[in-house]
């Protein structure tokens, strides 16, 4: 296809969960005169669908969400969703600042709705990629889309920015493969809908987050003649702390501190405030937990077992079991625990562009210790002549900071993200370097 007749975007976004869609909320408020168009490689929006159980709730306000922090006017924020849903009132009786996270998932379809047009579902990007023949500065990138109903599977667009968001990439522990019985649970749902739930009698979960948690309690209620190992690395679960000065790390001021931060504050960041969100739990479901295992205590059922100090090893399935092996610190030595299933809430490692960029990674400058280089702006530090803007939305936890893969930020993100765009692009055409 001649480059002429190729559909061209001033932004292509790659991906479409939370961030995109905040991304395209503001476009669409701050740069109407902009083409946009997103691809998404799922058929809809996904957003954690693995995790919705029952009475999770968002461990972040209401008010973090798509569009407040950038523009509280907006007609696309939670509130703006609880009074076009009739419940209002009733979410404020409620006296909360945490929706569950059905609700939550809820308001981002009713945004995405809002936006569908935008929005390419079942569309993966396969390649990005400098145009054919190309000599001299690249002011735009070929990005191929796998297209059934386009010659060869593939339809090529031209992006003037492309704007990066594949999501966390689910991390399982060292040499553990998933599989039938082996879980993770960014796909526990799931996976528990098709098993018949008489045939879990012994189950295993390793982790020490809030994810681990949440599905320990959802299994010891939803499977009631089943024993239910919490194997936690920790000597119990850690609380989140979620107190006011230390939240603050989460506030877009925090992202300029941290960006233009020495070595030393930078780590001192995630040094003081990472138990605001890696590797702890809701003061809430601690509890909750707690109290079952001493009701068992007390009945003498036991069904819940905490492993503390303890990590997965190794899984192997043996006779139909999953025989998981376990090291346990405290003794420094291992042992066998058979399951029916274990399920791995053992965290997410942060988005890669380079899967998606292919040959075009070769021109993003790197950090010394190889991690991508990222301007305040979220765009990527390229070589001169590469005019064309990559920005990422997740990936940057080394430059902006502990709410990278967040929803805390991702208003604020979206609006620097826009505003960069639309003067780059407003300089070029002032050039005269836009046709």
């Amino acid at each position: 296809m001649d480059l002429q007749e190729m559909e061209t975007y001033d932004v292509v976004g790659v991906g479409f969960g939370p961030a995109n869609l905040s991304l395209a909320i503001a476009l669409a408020e701050e740069a109407a005169d902009l083409s946009a168009v997103f691809f998404e490689r799922r058929p809809r929006l996904s957003w954690h669908p693995g995790m919705m159980v029952p009475s999770a709730r968002m461990q972040v306000s209401f008010l973090k969400d798509l569009v407040t922090f950038r523009n509280p006017r907006s007609a696309f924020g939670f509130v703006s969703y609880l009074h076009e849903s009739g419940r209002l009132s009733r979410f404020v009786n409620n006296q909360d600042f945490f929706p569950t996270r059905r609700e939550f998932h809820d308001y981002l379809e009713w945004a995405e709705a809002k936006l569908r047009p935008h929005v390419r579902y079942g569309a993966e990007v396969v390649a990005v990629r400098a145009p054919a023949g190309t000599h001299g500065p690249v002011d735009r990138v070929l990005v191929e889309v796998r297209d059934a109903s386009a010659p060869g599977g593939v339809r090529p667009v031209q992006a003037r920015n492309l704007v990066i968001s594949t999501g966390l990439v689910p991390r399982m522990p060292g040499g553990i493969d998933r599989d039938e019985s082996v879980w993770h649970s960014s796909e526990f749902l799931d996976r528990f809908r098709e098993r018949d739930p008489a045939g879990l009698r012994r189950v295993a979960v390793a982790g020490a987050g809030q994810s681990a948690a949440e599905i320990v309690r959802f299994l010891y209620d939803a499977l009631p003649d089943a024993r239910v190992h919490a194997i936690v690395p920790s000597y119990g679960y850690s609380i989140a702390d979620s107190t006011p000065f230390a939240n603050q790390v989460f506030d877009p001021d925090a992202v300029d501190h941290y960006f233009h931060g020495s070595p030393r504050a930078r780590d001192a960041f995630w040094r003081y405030h990472k138990n605001t969100n890696y590797s702890v739990v809701d003061d809430e479901v601690i509890r909750d937990l707690y109290r079952r295992a001493y009701d068992d205590e007390v009945s003498g059922a036991e069904r819940l077992d905490f492993v503390p100090l303890s990590r997965v090893a190794a899984v192997k399935s043996v006779m139909g079991d999953t025989r998981v092996t376990v090291y346990s610190t405290a003794r420094e030595d291992c042992y066998d625990l058979d399951v029916d299933v274990l399920v791995c809430a053992t965290g997410y490692d942060p988005m890669d562009p380079s899967g998606v960029l292919g040959e075009l990674a070769g021109q993003c400058l790197r950090e010394a210790d190889g991690r991508v280089r990222v301007d305040r702006d979220y765009r990527l530090v390229t070589d001169p002549d590469l005019h064309c803007g990559i920005y990422l939305q997740g990936g940057t936890e080394h430059t902006h900071g502990l709410s990278s893969s967040l929803l805390s930020n991702v208003a604020a993100r979206s609006g620097e993200i826009t505003r960069s765009i639309g003067a780059r692009l407003a300089h070029e055409l002032g050039n005269g370097v836009r046709p």
